[in-house]
């Protein structure tokens, strides 16, 4: 027998890996009608799983003796979801592991297969937590890209950059805005920022909550609004911090599912101050000018973010081109001595203070005196939120000055 919580943390990681689904979205149908106890341990298995496959590949290749590219992708699968119990679970029995990870591979109508996976996965039980202690620290070892170490520790240096690897492994502490009303929790440093147990569905659902990090909480308050003011939110979807802000708010989203999604958010939320245009930000409606400031929350490789985003280490991309236009493209349409805030949920010189010197706008130093718990460490000019040193998702702001 298999349990709901090990079925739908299976169907994840196959989705993940097989269909290159995103792990939020592939748990969201697989946990379909799931109790919130099987839920919540379908989501740790899953998202652990795919969080630590770089390193679970190293174990099942070293003790399994075969390697990961030459099987078929169910038994990969389960093979991966019971070694991530076996390694890094707590409480686990290792009979349960072992058993259903064999019993997936069974129901996947591999027959054939089910003497090796067996083989294999009590070879893992047997050797993968000293296996796993005994690697170097480093890329293989936290189950992350070279390249993002790399990054990292040239950045940031050796300390740093393993205390981040590892912080973003960590559960994100659950935050919320709150938007109206009360609410059990605990008040943060960020004004309107609570942490609380747990997400309440009805609050949220009322819009009297919206989950969202304390970081991407400041990046809002950083723009700083006022009612009579124009302001232009240009990568707005899902309407996070285009919420937050007042004064008279242009939404731009290019995408019309998720443009149509932010104008219910809106609704939801009772802003009534938010208008939602469907366009390209990097080629803005020619109406669209005269503001008084901007938000450019820009897409990026989302490198402060990994915690929430399971799989995300695994398919990011810098975008500091698409970052500089879409800077740029809002930067003319705010009048002079207004201001724009360019915002980035990553963890990358060239993707945050290399798009703000390239765009030729001078920063407000104001800024980081106005938080300076997050004043970033080598620009004190910015902020930069560090998940390991913050407790929070890696935020990059800046707040510029148009001539």
């Amino acid at each position: 027998m298999i349990s709901p919580a090990r079925r739908a943390a299976y169907e994840v990681v196959r989705r993940v890996f097989e269909h290159d689904a995103y792990a939020d979205r592939a748990l969201a149908a697989a946990a379909e009608g799931l109790d919130e106890r099987d839920r919540a341990l379908a989501q740790r298995l899953a998202y652990g799983t795919v969080q630590r496959v770089r390193t679970l590949d190293h174990a099942i290749e070293t003790l399994g003796r075969r390697p990961v590219r030459k099987l078929d992708p169910p038994v990969l699968a389960a093979l991966r979801l019971g070694a991530y119990q076996l390694a890094y679970v707590e409480g686990v029995p290792r009979y349960a592991a072992v058993n259903e990870s064999v019993e997936l591979v069974r129901r996947a109508r591999l027959e054939r297969a089910v003497p090796f996976a067996n083989a294999v996965l009590r070879r893992l039980g047997d050797g993968i937590r000293e296996l796993v202690r005994s690697l170097p620290e480093g890329p293989l070892k936290h189950s992350y890209p070279d390249w993002i170490y790399e990054l990292w520790r040239e950045e940031l240096g050796e300390e740093d950059a393993l205390a981040l690897m590892r912080g973003q492994h960590e559960p994100p502490e659950t935050v919320v805005r709150l938007v109206r009303g009360e609410l059990e929790g605990e008040p943060t440093d960020v004004p309107g920022a609570w942490r609380v147990e747990r997400v309440d569905d009805r609050a949220l659902a009322e819009g009297r909550i919206w989950p969202q990090s304390r970081a991407s909480q400041l990046a809002g308050l950083a723009v700083g609004g006022r009612e009579g003011e124009r302001i232009l939110d240009s990568c707005a979807a899902p309407g996070g911090k285009a919420t937050m802000l007042a004064g008279d708010v242009t939404a731009v989203e290019l995408h019309p599912g998720r443009a149509r999604e932010l104008a219910q958010n809106a609704r939801r939320l009772g802003a009534a101050n938010v208008h939602v245009v469907n366009a390209d930000a990097t080629d803005l409606p020619p109406e669209l000018t005269g503001f008084d400031r901007a938000l450019v929350d820009a897409p990026c490789s989302g490198l402060g973010v990994l915690a929430q985003r399971p799989d995300l280490r695994w398919r990011a991309q810098p975008l500091p081109e698409l970052q500089l236009a879409l800077l740029r493209a809002a930067s003319e349409r705010v009048r002079p001595s207004g201001t724009v805030v360019y915002a980035v949920c990553t963890i990358s010189r060239a993707e945050n203070e290399a798009v703000v010197d390239a765009s030729g706008l001078e920063p407000d130093p104001s800024l980081a005196d106005e938080w300076p718990a997050y004043r970033h460490p080598q620009r004190p000019e910015f902020l930069l939120t560090l998940p390991h040193i913050h407790g929070t998702s890696g935020f990059f702001v800046g707040r510029l000055r148009v001539p």
